[in-house]
């Protein structure tokens, strides 16, 4: 998840810096001081989720938030008051943190704002998004998702694995989490996706698809768990 801090106090931007940087897959772009700043970098750049103070000069955390409805971004508040509670879950924020935050709190408050970012991702997919075009040496190909069993990051390439054959694509694993439909496929590990049908067991540490062992990171398990529908 990417994200921005913003609040005019040093102390309180450090504070959710260093809880931040103990979430792996918490990326901080840039802190705040002030929401004018913070919403020109909104117009160039999509954010995932905003830590966000209420009681800032020249444009409050609220009137942020306001301006920011028409956009999928999640927003946390974190204030030093209870008073703005009401108006802040009006508003549907993800989560209202009081300050100090304490480090569990914070916690919470992350996997909260990933599950409904998860959430968000399950569409339904249209009949017309049933494959993927890939460069595979100079020459397109079309592979049906159905018959990707995972793909994994290898330096500047992705490798998609198929029953019948691997492809070895120039790019990112974030540009393939991207294109492959998140109804069918879970980011499990900062190198791995896999197709959700096509897991045959999963055990401590990771989960074996196709009679490969591929690792689990702690930071995706939960929504692993849970996408699973463990009986």
């Amino acid at each position: 998840m990417t994200a921005l801090i913003i609040d005019d106090n040093l102390i309180a931007r450090a504070t959710l810096s260093q809880l931040a940087s103990q979430v792996k897959d918490l990326d901080v772009k840039a802190e705040y001081s002030n929401a004018i700043d913070a919403y020109n970098h909104l117009q160039t750049e999509a954010i995932d989720l905003i830590f966000l103070d209420i009681e800032m000069p020249e444009m409050s955390g609220i009137e942020l938030t306001k301006s920011l409805l028409n956009k999928p971004t999640l927003i946390i508040f974190t204030t030093s008051k209870n008073k703005y509670a009401v108006e802040a879950f009006q508003l549907n924020v993800a989560d209202y943190l009081v300050k100090p935050v304490s480090p569990i709190r914070f916690l919470q408050s992350v996997d909260k704002a990933r599950e409904i970012l998860e959430s968000k991702k399950e569409v339904v997919q249209t009949k017309h998004d049933e494959f993927i075009f890939v460069r595979d040496s100079n020459i397109t190909r079309r592979i049906k998702f159905d018959d990707i069993l995972y793909a994994e990051a290898m330096g500047d390439y992705v490798k998609f694995y198929t029953p019948a054959k691997t492809y070895a694509i120039h790019g990112t694993l974030k540009s393939a989490e991207e294109k492959l439909p998140a109804v069918n496929f879970i980011r499990i590990h900062r190198s791995y996706i896999v197709a959700l049908d096509k897991i045959d067991t999963a055990q401590d540490g990771g989960l074996v698809v196709n009679g490969q062992f591929l690792p689990v990171a702690d930071a995706y398990r939960k929504t692993l768990n849970s996408r699973m529908n463990v009986f």
